[in-house]
């Protein structure tokens, strides 16, 4: 194994996820204050899942967003 393309891929790929997740989650609280269901001052449970094929890894962070 090619330890620099490896942590290369693995930091593309991190990064590619947190750009995406905030983008998705910025939408959905605007969407959801816009809208009605969410006042802005909650504090939302979150739960992000992460799998990589070919190792069987599947872990689980919980955590909470606050609106402010």
């Amino acid at each position: 194994m090619n330890e620099d393309v490896f942590n290369t891929s693995v930091r593309k790929f991190l990064k590619q996820v947190g750009v995406t997740s905030q983008r998705e989650i910025e939408k959905a609280v605007r969407e959801g204050v816009s809208g009605g269901r969410l006042k802005g001052n909650e504090k939302l449970p979150a739960k992000m899942v992460l799998t990589v094929g070919g190792v069987a890894l599947s872990f689980t962070i919980d955590g909470e967003i606050e609106l402010g």
